[in-house]
């Protein structure tokens, strides 16, 4: 069975199957901050979808990072060791790519598994 949660026209932002959990691309909260902020509160709405699928940062399975430009990766890496518990940090990917909106320096995509 497919559980899709706050689905809209053009995507569902956690979307569920056979114990796998999809989250939706997350970007910042506020896209006027720099890398560092932009990283944090992108990363709390991740921790919080985790939490209402039914799962937590433990429990990922993958992550794929967009960043704007690399040059900003160290940065953005400080937030992202800080941020995933030691011992469970899962496989990742980071590229650098285009984004949808000039003032977004990161996304991210995580896929995780139900606690």
């Amino acid at each position: 069975m497919i559980e899709r949660l706050e689905t809209g026209a053009r995507m569902s932002r956690i979307v569920k199957h056979n114990g796998t959990i999809y989250l939706c691309g997350q970007v910042c909260a506020d896209a006027t901050q720099g890398i560092t902020e932009q990283t944090q509160t992108m990363l709390d709405k991740v921790e919080a979808l985790l939490l209402q699928a039914g799962s937590d940062k433990e429990h990922m399975l993958s992550a794929t990072i967009y960043i704007k430009d690399m040059s900003m990766f160290a940065e953005m890496n400080a937030v992202w060791d800080n941020w995933v518990p030691q011992g469970h940090a899962p496989a990742r990917a980071c590229v650098e790519a285009s984004m949808a909106r000039d003032a977004l320096l990161v996304e991210i995509s995580v896929v995780a598994a139900e606690k």
